[in-house]
């Protein structure tokens, strides 16, 4: 075969049936796969905890969804039929669930309340059930432990309880809270867990006042994904995150993988059309491949 043919000529021959092997073809079709896939949580597209999701999301243009585990009587993903729907869904519009979010631990604190260590662990037999590989417990409201180290305590206590189980799971549990990038690095040595990791929000961090470019760098391999958000009334690009930075900060650290939105809609225009606009602007600076 001819060294200079192109390796685009080669996926067309692939794809037409010439002169590769399906072992090659799957090889460079492969390397094709986007470096950054961009999705949505459930919740900022208008659906949370609800199958549509993705739907809405596949007509923004998004690779995927991050989808509330949250419990309650409709769409609880504790049941395999629910989780059926959620396959057939995604399936129908060829979009991924990136990632679970509990966001009820906000008003039911996993550091407080005897039920949240044992919705946590449920969540990772939903996550093995469905091949989701990340869930985001949340730190705020009722939930924010930021300055109190007694809760932090009892954070960690959990987490080194539930952390095995995870491991073996091959899951991460992602915590996303107020805390800086020093004070997360703390419990995560406490814990002393590879599946447990910090979901990694550049506007709620920017808001408060940290240098997100430094801290990302801070964390390194520590943070398992992002939220890419912006503030009330603002797209993605239009607000305080300085985004081209972040995706300085991110090539320094090796990260590949997903790129969440949430929030960055404005008035007037639908979920939708505010973050088919949102992705286009990601995927200018986070390119495919």
């Amino acid at each position: 075969m001819s060294r200079n043919i192109t390796r685009r000529k080669l996926l067309a021959r692939a794809a037409a049936g010439f002169c590769l092997s399906p072992s090659l073809a799957e090889l460079l079709a492969a390397e094709e796969k986007r470096a950054f896939k961009i999705g949505v949580c459930d919740w900022s597209i208008g659906c949370c905890q609800d199958p549509s999701a993705l739907e809405l999301a596949a007509r923004a243009g998004l690779d995927g969804v991050e989808v509330s585990f949250n419990g309650g009587p409709k769409f609880d993903l504790r049941e395999e039929v629910v989780r059926e729907q959620y396959r057939a869904a995604a399936e129908k519009h060829r979009v991924e669930i990136c990632s679970l979010a509990m966001g009820v631990l906000n008003r039911v604190p996993y550091a407080s309340d005897p039920r949240a260590p044992r919705w946590v662990e449920e969540s990772i037999g939903v996550m093995e059930k469905m091949g989701v590989r990340v869930i985001l417990l949340a730190f705020f409201s009722a939930g924010d432990i930021q300055g109190d180290r007694e809760l932090q305590a009892n954070v960690i206590r959990n987490l080194k309880k539930v952390a095995p189980r995870a491991e073996k799971a091959g899951v991460t549990l992602g915590l996303e809270s107020w805390l800086n990038a020093e004070e997360h690095m703390r419990i995560l040595d406490a814990v002393g867990s590879a599946a447990v990791k910090v979901y990694y929000d550049v506007y709620n961090m920017a808001q408060r006042g940290y240098d997100i470019s430094k801290e990302i760098r801070q964390l390194g391999n520590r943070i398992c994904q992002f939220h890419m958000k912006e503030g009330n009334n603002r797209l993605l690009g239009q607000g305080i995150v300085d985004f081209p930075k972040v995706r300085d900060a991110i090539d320094a650290i090796g990260y590949r993988g997903w790129l969440v939105m949430e929030g960055a809609t404005v008035k007037n225009r639908s979920a939708v059309e505010c973050h088919r606009d949102n992705q286009r602007y990601l995927r200018s600076l986070f390119p495919a491949s």
